[in-house]
């Protein structure tokens, strides 16, 4: 889970990226990628969200589940526990979360950095890679005909 909710911000700054690069607009998204201030603003975002799921009560859903499955697990759930208490009180774990999509972040910046700057050089070998396929099945497909 941990991974997951890392990986959402990141994702959603790269979801425009090879629009972007057929633009010639990628310094933008590497621009943000690589902003200390962009990268604090989710990496605290995140931190937030996190803190804000672990205080949240679960034991009212809990307790309906029992209702459902008394045998379940769900039974022994208090009343007022949350998501924090269920899965473990660990006080650092947003904190931690933060920095992790921080990092992931200035990853995510220096990846995206190199594909703009390699962008050119892979264009050309895809195309040239799309036409020897493409002589490649002609030929491939002659042979299957004689």
């Amino acid at each position: 889970m941990r991974l997951t909710i890392a990986a959402l911000p990141l994702l959603a700054l790269l979801a425009p990226l090879p629009a972007a690069a057929a633009d010639h607009g990628t310094g933008r998204a590497v621009a943000a990628l690589n902003d200390p201030a962009m990268q604090d603003r989710m990496a605290d975002t995140v931190a937030a969200l996190v803190g804000a799921l672990m205080q949240m009560q679960v034991g009212p859903l809990a307790e309906a589940v029992a209702r459902v499955d008394p045998e379940s697990d769900a039974a022994t759930i208090p009343r007022d526990a949350t998501v924090g208490d269920i899965t473990g009180r660990d006080p650092e774990y947003a904190e931690r979360m933060g920095d992790d999509v921080r990092a992931g972040t200035r990853m995510a910046g220096h990846a995206a950095a190199a594909l703009a700057t390699y962008a050119p050089v892979l264009k050309d070998m895809a195309r040239d890679l799309s036409s020897q396929w493409a002589a490649q099945w002609e030929r491939e497909r002659a042979a299957t005909r004689r």
